[in-house]
């Protein structure tokens, strides 16, 4: 039971890292929008300044989210082995089985669509590019 309490502390930690990258990869996404269309429209001259904080935005989400699943990955392999090691010396029975991770799933998704997003932002390719302007 304690590994079953420890793995899903491990994908408690991973949803607080995918719920804090998804915010500042939206919140980056959005800034840099939204000044992209005032440009756009001539409201403003140069919108570089914010443009940038944007595209940091998304770029710090991306790399907090690599760092996080990276950690999850790791952790998980060594609570596995300690796991097999102890079933091994017959110190637990270790019947259950251990299913994916479909917080590890998710937050593989939302990097991806990240990294779709400062492609976007950043050489104006994909699928958030607006085709118009």
């Amino acid at each position: 039971m304690s590994f079953q309490r420890t793995r899903m502390s491990a994908d408690r930690t991973l949803m607080s890292v995918i719920r804090t990258a998804l915010s500042l990869i939206s919140f980056g996404f959005t800034i840099f929008q939204v000044f992209q269309k005032l440009r756009d429209a001539g409201t403003l001259a140069h919108a570089a300044a914010p443009r940038n904080f944007g595209i940091t935005l998304v770029l710090l989400g991306i790399l907090m989210l690599i760092v996080g699943i990276i950690y999850h990955v790791l952790f998980m392999a060594g609570l596995r082995q300690e796991r097999n090691a102890m079933r091994q010396a017959d110190l637990v029975h270790a019947e259950s089985g251990y299913p994916v991770s479909f917080t590890l799933i998710t937050a593989v998704i939302l990097l991806l669509i990240g990294l779709v997003a400062i492609s976007s932002m950043v050489f104006n390719v994909g699928p958030f590019t607006d085709p118009g302007g």
